[in-house]
């Protein structure tokens, strides 16, 4: 039999490295790992080590990849010179014997290495067989001279656990490997080579023999956390590593050079340095450094105070980040970067303008803080920052000045002590909030609906969870993240048999909330609930995700990140042809409609959001109905989803006012820009919305459209006019007037009571000629001129407040795809 000798113990002091107190006995156990072997044993039966067995029978090596047809490397390499097909070179191939490693020698109690598998004898006993006795190999080894040998010893190779074949010192493989280099003129060092070359490979065994005890222990515990991670291991790619570390003779792999890595390796050696560097981390020994690991803080990535110049502000800034960390849910560390960012800017300013650099405390006054500001002004005129980012830096440099006072920083031995009591933003120096243009908000339906005929080609590319994430973010209005993170059982059924979508509003901590969503979307979820099943039969329902990633998740208990969806989904869209859209433009100082391309760069995963809020309120739903279906907890967060610019609002009017008309149907007709500028003020001061039109009636307007002398008959009234865009609303009343005579005259009543509730005809035919002549207009005019009005119109209701004298109607939001079939 083969002897693996032991490497000699490891110092006591090294025993006691805190990394190996820190590798799990489990762990060792799951990779048959003995500290004097050194062998590193690949499970092959835990799922994230293992993978499908090579086709040909007898070949004991792994398959990781599909476009290998179901063949290890050399197999495939084999298939492809052989001109067979798979099945018949898989049932007829043979395995390379030269793949199974080393070979005993037959006799027994031999502690020598064969020579191979046609000749399974040490080099001395092949000798005797061959030379002496001269009978078969099965006689030779029951011949009753024949004695077992003891070993030469392992081969002097540091890394190699294979036997010497004589005592010159080598295995087979490395003497003919040194013979090699011998004959190339490359081998200069024995010695060193020796110490650095590597072990030869065998499938499942990763020699870890010739390094450093502290190298190995952190190869352990990187190892054992990528594993805990859930990272898939593949011995093709730790096996490099390995021998890579060895050849550089590193003592920690602090000390490693990447740069002969090849990105795969190099990824195994990053994985290992990352926990490596979070090892013994806490926010003690994470708080006196300028750049804090935010594993430490229970968060994702670095948060970087080392552009902070002054020492004073710095400190300030870290004692506000210690305070605002606890209170911030999830793991994502851009919202308190983004607020050490405004520091940043405030830190630079106090550098460039103050004689001092602004190290001194005490020096620092109201005069600092007015430079400051006029710096972001200029910077922001420049186009270096954006006015959104403007407003926030201010916001965000307010926000901490004034925490830190009131954390007490500015007391005697605290980093602010002597700070000026007028060192400090007012709510007056914030910015206004830029006019919102609606850039990157809501998709137009054109978008929408190329968008969602394209999905199948989302699908095509081998990511069914990124086309059931899109299809959800579009169909739900959630939030990319909650969508990611959905379980697998997120759907449930209402009383009504209804489904409905249980999620988890992550940015304000609301658990298991509840969305009404259509059949059609259920089916969606219903699909994507079987091929996760599918893919992962033996994880308990409660831990797996519904949308599970790929990578590093063996069990399917790691969801898709929101990164890694935004990825996919950009570079979906930049495969798609280019979106054209109606768009209005100027052309010889008239304003014409063409079809141009929309921005992909506009169309991104939480852009759907505002296209789902958008979608329900073009549907007249209530915004307090919209703040529930959006999960907002005020309804000013809500109407910021569907805003309409103040710009894109003027354009409107202007186009909707052209097409005005009296009680009697008359064209109200208006002059150029003068009368324009006084219907804006109008609309402000001068008139109140009434159901079906304006009112202009004074005292109508004081009350706030509550006080009409002529209770709403506002077809009789002079101070009444209407447009277009009521179109919809004048046609709906016309209707409920002739409903209510037809129900009135069969209604059992008193003559009187019926006369008073009855429609007048007068009234009825005013509102049919009303909507007539408005129809009639509209038809006089271009196709290219009703798309206009039609635009203008769409934007004027999108900001109108609902008025009704009766019960509110909510219809349904357009369907971006009534071809799909229901679930």
């Amino acid at each position: 039999m083969t002897i693996i000798h032991a490497i000699p113990a490891s110092a006591p002091d090294e025993i006691a490295d805190p990394l190996h107190e820190a590798i799990s006995p489990e762990f060792l156990q799951l990779m048959s790992w003995d500290p004097q072997i050194r062998l590193l044993v690949i499970p092959r039966d835990h799922p994230q080590f293992s993978a499908p067995d090579c086709l040909v029978e007898g070949c004991n090596k792994m398959v990781y990849y599909e476009c290998q047809k179901g063949l290890c490397v050399g197999c495939m390499r084999r298939w492809e010179k052989s001109g067979q097909s798979i099945e018949e070179f898989a049932g007829t191939a043979k395995r390379l014997w030269r793949a199974i490693g080393e070979v005993d020698c037959k006799v027994p109690q031999c502690a020598r290495p064969g020579k191979g598998q046609a000749t399974p004898l040490c080099n001395a006993h092949l000798y005797q067989q061959k030379r002496i006795y001269k009978i078969p190999i099965e006689e030779f080894v029951q011949h009753p001279e024949v004695v077992p040998l003891e070993a030469f010893g392992p081969c002097h190779v540091a890394a190699c656990y294979r036997q010497r074949q004589s005592p010159a010192g080598y295995c087979t493989a490395h003497a003919q490997r040194r013979r090699d280099q011998i004959r190339k003129g490359t081998l200069s060092d024995e010695d060193h080579w020796r110490r650095t070359t590597s072990a030869i490979s065998q499938c499942g065994v990763i020699s870890m023999r010739g390094l450093h005890n502290r190298v190995v222990n952190e190869i352990l515990y990187g190892l054992q956390e990528r594993v805990r991670e859930g990272v898939l291991q593949k011995d093709y790619l730790l096996r490099p590593f390995c021998d890579r570390v060895r050849s550089q003779q590193v003592t920690t792999l602090s000390e490693l050079d990447l740069s002969p890595f090849n990105h795969q390796v190099g990824n195994v050696a990053k994985g290992i340095l990352k926990h490596l560097g979070r090892f013994g981390l806490t926010p003690e020994t994470e708080r006196h450094k300028d750049i804090w690991s935010g594993y430490a803080f229970g968060l994702d990535g670095y948060i970087y105070f080392d552009k902070i110049s002054q020492s004073w502000l710095r400190e300030a800034t870290k004692s506000w980040a210690l305070d605002d960390i606890p209170q911030r849910r999830g793991k994502r560390r851009a919202a308190v970067q983004s607020h050490i960012n405004a520091i940043v800017q405030l830190s630079d300013s106090l550098r460039l303008n103050r004689p001092d650099h602004g190290d001194d405390v005490r020096a620092v006054s109201r005069d600092d803080l007015k430079i400051f500001l006029n710096r972001l002004r200029f910077l922001t005129e420049q186009g270096e920052v954006s006015g959104h980012a403007h407003v926030r830096l201010v916001r965000y440099a307010r926000r901490l000045l004034s925490r830190m006072r009131t954390l007490g920083l500015t007391k005697p031995n605290q980093p602010l002590h002597g700070l000026c009591e007028t060192f400090a933003l007012q709510p007056e120096d914030v910015p206004d909030d830029p006019e919102d243009n609606e850039a990157g908000r809501d998709l137009p339906a054109e978008v929408m609906t190329q968008l969602c005929q394209h999905l199948d080609s989302l699908e095509s590319t081998g990511a069914p969870e990124i086309r059931t994430a899109t299809e959800l973010l579009i169909d739900t209005g959630r939030r990319p993240a909650e969508i990611c993170r959905l379980p697998y059982d997120c759907l449930e059924r209402d009383a009504d048999g209804k489904p409905t979508l249980v999620y988890d509003n992550h940015k304000s901590a609301r658990k298991a909330r509840r969305l009404p969503i259509s059949g059609e979307t259920g089916a969606v979820i219903i699909a994507q609930q079987e091929r996760t099943r599918a893919r992962f039969p033996n994880t308990p329902t409660s831990e797996l995700k519904l949308l599970p990633t790929a990578l590093t998740n063996a069990t399917g208990t790691k969801p898709l990140t929101a990164e890694w969806l935004s990825t996919r989904h950009r570079a979906w869209v930049e495969s798609l042809p280019e979106f054209l859209v109606p768009t209005v433009v100027t052309v010889k100082g008239r304003q014409v409609t063409k079809m141009l391309p929309f921005d992909k760069a506009k169309i991104f995963p939480y852009a759907y959001r505002h296209t789902y809020a958008q979608r329900h309120a073009d549907a007249n739903v209530r915004p307090d109905a919209l703040q529930s279906l959006m999960d907002h907890r005020q309804l000013t967060t809500t109407q910021q989803y569907y805003r309409v610019s103040e710009k894109r609002k003027r354009e409107a009017v202007e186009r909707v006012t052209a097409m005005q008309f009296d009680r009697n149907g008359n064209r109200v007709w208006r002059k150029a820009q003068a009368l324009l500028d006084s219907e804006h003020a109008r609309r402000a001061v001068g008139e109140v919305q009434v159901p079906y039109g304006l009112c202009t009636e004074p005292t109508n307007v004081q009350a706030g459209g509550h006080d009409c002398p002529v209770r709403f008959r506002c077809v009789g009234c002079d101070h009444f006019r209407t447009d277009v865009s009521y179109l919809p609303d004048l046609e709906a009343y016309l209707a409920d007037l002739l409903r209510g005579r037809e129900r009135l005259a069969a209604f059992a009543a008193d003559s009187w009571a019926k006369a008073e509730a009855m429609p007048s005809d007068e009234e009825i035919a005013r509102v049919r000629r009303l909507v007539k002549r408005v129809r009639e207009d509209l038809g006089d005019l271009t196709e290219e001129d009703r798309i206009q009005i039609k635009e203008a119109v769409t934007v004027v209701r999108r900001t109108r407040r609902v008025v009704s004298l009766g019960l509110p109607r909510i219809g349904p939001p357009q369907d971006l795809r009534p071809e799909r079939p229901a679930g």
